[in-house]
Parts: structure tokens; sequence; C-alpha cells
């Protein structure tokens, strides 16, 4: 009997986690995990860090509705904006993952939100540099539950690396792009991606898009 449940239990979290949402399910502070197709420099930032469940994620964004109309807060393009969600989902055609924080830290939400759209038309941090006035996707949102979270850490940095798995060579589009924005490639700076994050324990992912 206790193999039969099991088996039950774990069929059902296989099909709440991989079934679509309707967007009338979406709430104010998911975050959305998508595979951008944005060449060479997305694959080099999937192939560093494993996002949840084996899945590939290069950018993401903090959902906000206003009147009926579901917004992303991201930062992306030239600096951190708010992007309708059809606008959004453009990036990609592949599932987007939403992922929902867990009930014990729904209350920081609010406070996310609010120090976000502070944020609006902060540059985009072209560097990939942690605390530099400048803001890429993850680093925005972790920032802002930062900031909720009576400034104590609540996402995780880790060390960032710029090289192929399992060598001592950076991946060729990351020299390309370092050279031609005249900047050293910040190998082993603190710093975050949307595949760290989408694997946090403090959120769960609910289905996909």
């Amino acid at each position: 009997m206790r193999k039969y449940t099991f088996l039950f239990l774990l069929l059902f979290s296989w099909t709440a986690q991989s079934q679509q949402l309707p967007l009338s399910a979406l709430k104010t502070g998911d975050l959305i995990f998508q595979d951008m197709d944005c060449g060479p420099l997305c694959d080099a930032i999937e192939a560093v860090t494993e996002g949840y469940d084996g899945h590939d994620f290069s950018h993401m964004g903090l959902v906000y509705i206003q009147k009926d109309t579901i917004y992303i807060i991201e930062a992306a393009g030239t600096k951190v904006r708010l992007n309708p969600l059809s606008s959004f989902s453009k990036n990609t055609h592949r599932p987007m993952y939403v992922g929902r924080l867990k009930s014990k830290y729904q209350k920081l939400i609010p406070a996310a939100i609010a120090f976000s759209l502070q944020q609006m038309g902060v540059p985009y941090d072209e560097e990939y540099v942690y605390d530099n006035g400048k803001y890429y996707c993850s680093e925005l949102i972790y920032d802002a539950f930062k900031s909720a979270n009576k400034n104590k850490p609540f996402f995780q940095l880790f060390p960032m690396t710029y090289k192929k798995p399992g060598t001592d060579d950076f991946f060729p589009a990351w020299k390309t792009y370092y050279e031609e924005i005249g900047k050293e490639i910040p190998e082993g700076k603190p710093g975050c991606n949307p595949g760290g994050m989408s694997t946090s324990d403090k959120l769960t992912i609910i289905a996909t898009l």
C-alpha cells in the first residue's frame, strides 16, 4: 500500500508542477523563469548553473498585477522596466516556469514590489557585477527581497564563473563580450543567476506558462 501511495504522490507532484497555469492564477510576487533565445551568451549562462529540475534559465522577472493587467518587472534591455507579460513571453518559444514564495515568506512581497518599482529606469548592468549601481535580471530580484527582509540576504549569492564547466577556459562568447565593453571578466565575484534562484528553498515551482 505504501508503494502505491508513494507512486501516487510522485505522480501528483509531477502533474502539479508541469501543468500549464491559467493567467488568472498568477499572483503579484510570482517569479517567472525563462529560457531566452539570445544566442551564445544565453547558452553560456545556462551551461554553468542547472535550474529547477534540470531546466535551463537565462532570464527572470517579477510579476506585478495592476488593474487586471499582468506586468513583469525586469532588468532587461537598457534598464529596469515594466514589461507586459504578452511582450515578455515573446522572448522564448519554450514554457516559462512560475515560482511562488512559500507561504511563510509571502509577507515580504509588498515591500519587494515597492523596492523594484523604485528602481525603474536604473541602467542595465552589462558588467554583471553585484552592487555597482546597476542591475541585471536576478540581481534586481535579489536586492528587492533583501530590502524587504530588513536588509538581510533572502536569496543567495555565489561566486560567479564564466568558464566552461570542468575546464579553466572562459567561454569564447564571454571573452568577446568583455573585450567589446572594455571590462575584465569578473570571475569569482559574488552574484546570482536565474538558474540558481529557481532552485531556492524559499520558493516552489508551481507550473508553467
